[in-house]
């Protein structure tokens, strides 16, 4: 059975965990851009936290339902209905044959995600079913979806205990969060520019900005250095520095290598605050040690611990 996209949306995706150990022969990652948002909602409807979900952006799909389903969306509100009724954010919904989910214009954020009770049928791809958009590769895994598609789900006989619950929203206040601080790690080349600048600094996130690479505005960062940089390994979170001095962040689709010197590297507890930011909004960054990125993301991994544990008796 299957779901029938009748409005694509602006850019939606299959996004899983990423494809791991591939990067060597020129392969990004990829994944969602807010993976923590992604794994809630997998959570949500009692599916492992790295199941592929349906990531969404800036514009959401229309989606029919060819049998009876349990969803969860979250990340950015995109003012979700079912048959025209609206529904609620990260809770499970249930969806029966014939039904239709449609998702509009983001309010808040950019990236949002539609978990499926079960996950999709779909053959990985190096591992991961998560979309390659720059290699050529039939089928749904090589391109954002588009009206006509029929993704395929797996088959399930859904029983549908009750579903008066959710997770709160105080979870995604780093959606709507005005305050767009950022946290970082010193990079490999951050003696080559003025740092104290670089944080000082207001950054407006470009429109010229997507999976690959957030770009940002501003006054240049100054370099204090002509030392040329070879080719590196490159990671989700990076921040180059071109010629130009105005700092690329590197995301979920990013190259594995770069030749741009790196002034710092996004802490991974602070890439869905990131990801979620919009075109035109301001950020700043802050310096943290090794230690505080750490226990940042052991706080969020142990959240998620929690959140699994307690949402599987919400099935039982």
């Amino acid at each position: 059975m299957t779901i029938k996209v009748l409005e694509a949306g602006l850019h939606s995706t299959i996004q899983d965990a990423g494809r791991h150990g591939y990067q060597t022969y020129g392969f990004a990652v990829s994944g969602p851009m807010d993976e923590f948002a992604a794994q809630i909602a997998n959570i949500l409807v009692h599916n492992e936290p790295d199941e592929a979900v349906i990531e969404v952006s800036f514009i959401g799909p229309t989606l029919q339902f060819h049998q009876d389903s349990i969803v969860a969306i979250t990340g950015s509100d995109m003012s979700a209905n079912l048959n025209d009724q609206a529904i609620s954010l990260a809770r499970p919904i249930s969806i029966k044959k014939g039904d239709i989910l449609q998702l509009r214009t983001a309010k808040t954020g950019a990236y949002g995600y539609i978990a499926i009770q079960g996950g999709l049928k779909l053959s990985d791809v190096l591992g991961s079913k998560s979309t390659l958009v720059r290699v050529t590769h039939n089928g749904l895994l090589g391109r954002p979806l588009k009206v006509g598609d029929s993704i395929p789900l797996q088959r399930l006989s859904v029983t549908v205990p009750s579903l008066d619950w959710g997770v709160a929203a105080s979870l995604f206040t780093y959606i709507t969060d005005s305050n767009r601080m950022i946290r970082y790690l010193e990079g490999p080349q951050a003696e080559w520019f003025d740092v104290e600048t670089f944080e000082d600094k207001e950054w407006q996130l470009s429109t010229h900005s997507n999976r690959m690479g957030f770009r940002l505005e501003g006054e240049p960062v100054r370099l204090l250095t002509k030392e040329q940089l070879a080719s590196e390994a490159t990671s989700f979170g990076a921040i180059q520095v071109p010629a130009n001095g105005l700092p690329i962040i590197l995301m979920a689709d990013g190259q594995p290598t770069g030749g741009y010197p790196k002034i710092g590297q996004v802490i991974r507890a602070d890439l869905a605050k990131v990801s979620q930011t919009r075109p035109g909004s301001v950020i700043r960054f802050q310096r943290v040690s090794y230690k505080h990125a750490i226990d940042q993301l052991d706080q969020q991994k142990q959240l998620i611990a929690a959140l699994q544990y307690i949402m599987k008796e919400k099935w039982l």
